[in-house]
């Protein structure tokens, strides 16, 4: 069961994570342990969802590009429209 967990666990044995959940357990109380979790969940959800997003902003910039510069308009003045 050990080897399932060592990618996850970043090389700590079952042994010391149980010793960091019953820390956490005193720290926060078992009643707030389920929003932290919750907290966490979303927190990482967002971090998830914003990354994607900018790599997707930055692959359509990447095919966007045609190496012209952009024209902007340029307002007629007044001394064109007279002459």
């Amino acid at each position: 069961m050990n080897n399932i967990l060592m990618p996850l666990a970043f090389g700590l044995g079952s042994t010391e994570l149980i010793v960091i959940f019953l820390v956490i357990l005193l720290l926060f109380g078992g009643a707030k342990l389920p929003s932290l979790a919750r907290g966490l969940g979303q927190s990482i959800r967002e971090f998830k969802k914003a990354s994607n997003e900018a790599g997707q902003d930055e692959e359509a910039e990447a095919k966007g590009k045609t190496g012209a510069p952009k024209e902007t308009p340029v307002a007629k003045s007044d001394e064109n429209k007279n002459a």
